[in-house]
């Protein structure tokens, strides 16, 4: 990286799973001083639930151009969530819909691609529910839809089509490919066998380094937007991995990661792949140098909403009062709020105790539920050194508490931001900002361990 600023302001295309975004940052403080938000949305029509791209496009390209005159901007990253990738006829059209990863198929389609996987000892890809896994979504859509998929002449990965859509430049980047896709050999650093057992290789776009300027902005694109001078477009990363970059460029292994959002997904960091359990969603994802990274998710972010909306809400401070009564009450929530991946696959998720506990109550049990699913993802990864929590999860003082009790080591919360567009902007060649100091939180909840245990045992019962 540089070890000055190119660029003055970075406008970021972060688009996830719930929620998308373009925000504008301040390259020398990091800080967003522009954002615009969205609703994600899945269309129930056509073929199958799909993502509504044109409103995304419209979204897009309407946040540049209030952004253009104020703050303005002078260069473009992106980054999205995982489990997605593009079909592109020869036009640049969609040859089909951009198929919403959740979109569960039918047994014999399932049955048919789980015979065509190859083994998790050449991916590092468990097999998953739905769409997870890219080739799963690929072998569908070429299956159940010859006609429409014979049109396709490119395969892209979700953040290099918005790329392609600014730029014309059809790219695919490590990052989104090795994220349990089934299509990337993390160890060798190039596509698995399945790219070849699905006859997709000539449609796979050239793989480029998310670091890379792809192009400027399409003449036609920038005259919409309003730009007066050649705007680049960088290739782009996955979320996750974008959330990942500031920690490797700031800090020496070992040391974890846990990025909450929809999904709560752990790093660690100076790990190995030794001892990864695909039947428990472990996995590796790809950092943006290229490197296999030890992981494990589950999908607390959404679950900890399904969870409030049923609840209620309370204040912070006395949700995170209630823990030790909670404990001492034994009153637990055994997974899985969202089924179909994590660490405990198989379970239905069911109260134990107290039926009379009150909302900050019932809530500081949530709290204790998601930093148990935190821990058991953490130990299946071999996590060592600080935990760094970022997202959402960051402001949960109550979440943090459990945490560093469940697990002895020092949570440095880093709130003020999912970290994923900060991530992408560092692709730039930016340097990082200077970090805010955050002092370590250090939590020993009595009775916890007893908790933990209990926890454990009706799992296994």
């Amino acid at each position: 990286m540089s070890a000055e600023p190119t660029y003055r302001r970075i406008a970021v295309l972060d688009i996830g799973k719930t929620n998308a975004k373009v925000v504008v940052l301040d390259a020398q403080s990091g800080a967003e001083i522009a954002a615009v938000k969205t609703a994600n949305t899945v269309l129930k029509t056509g073929p199958y639930p799909h993502y509504d791209i044109e409103r995304l496009w419209d979204f897009v390209v309407g946040a540049l151009k209030g952004f253009t005159e104020a703050p303005g901007f002078d260069a473009i990253s992106i980054t999205t969530h995982g489990a997605s990738a593009v079909l592109l006829a020869a036009d640049g059209s969609l040859a089909l819909p951009v198929l919403d990863y959740e979109h569960v198929y039918p047994v014999e389609v399932q049955e048919a691609y789980e015979r065509l996987r190859p083994p998790f000892s050449e991916t590092f890809s468990p097999g998953l529910s739905g769409g997870l896994n890219v080739g799963a979504q690929i072998h569908y859509q070429k299956s159940q839809f010859p006609d429409e998929f014979s049109r396709a002449r490119a395969i892209l990965t979700y953040p290099q089509y918005w790329a392609f859509r600014l730029t014309g430049v059809a790219a695919n980047e490590a990052t989104s490919l090795g994220c349990h896709t089934d299509l990337w050999n993390p160890t060798a650093r190039t596509y698995s066998s399945l790219v070849d057992t699905l006859g997709i290789r000539p449609l796979m776009a050239p793989i480029r380094s998310a670091f890379e300027a792809l192009g400027p902005v399409l003449p036609g694109i920038a005259g919409e937007i309003g730009l007066d001078a050649p705007v680049p477009v960088y290739c782009g990363i996955h979320d996750s991995n974008a959330s990942l970059l500031p920690h490797l460029v700031e800090n020496e292994a070992p040391f974890a990661v846990v990025s909450t959002g929809t999904w709560v997904i752990s790093f660690a960091v100076g790990g190995d792949l030794e001892h990864l359990d695909p039947r428990r969603d472990a996995l590796a994802n790809v950092d943006a140098y290229g490197r296999a990274v030890p992981s494990s998710r589950f999908m607390g972010g959404r679950e900890f909403e399904l969870l409030a909306d049923e609840i209620g809400h309370a204040a912070p401070e006395a949700v995170e009062a209630a823990l030790e009564t909670v404990i001492g009450k034994s009153l637990m929530l055994l997974p899985n709020v969202v089924e179909g991946s994590g660490p405990f696959p198989g379970q239905t998720r069911r109260w134990i105790g107290d039926t009379s506990a009150n909302q900050a109550e019932r809530l500081a049990a949530v709290n204790l539920y998601l930093a148990l699913m935190t821990e058991a993802c953490l130990g299946l990864i071999g996590a060592k050194g600080p935990i760094f929590v970022e997202g959402p999860f960051a402001l949960n003082r109550a979440y943090l508490a459990a945490l560093s009790s469940l697990t002895g080591s020092d949570v440095i919360a880093l709130p003020g931001s999912t970290g994923t567009s900060q991530g992408a902007a560092l692709l730039t060649g930016i340097r990082p900002p200077a970090a805010a100091e955050s002092l370590p939180i250090r939590a020993d909840l009595h009775g916890l361990r007893d908790y933990r245990r209990t926890w454990r045992e009706a799992l296994e019962r």
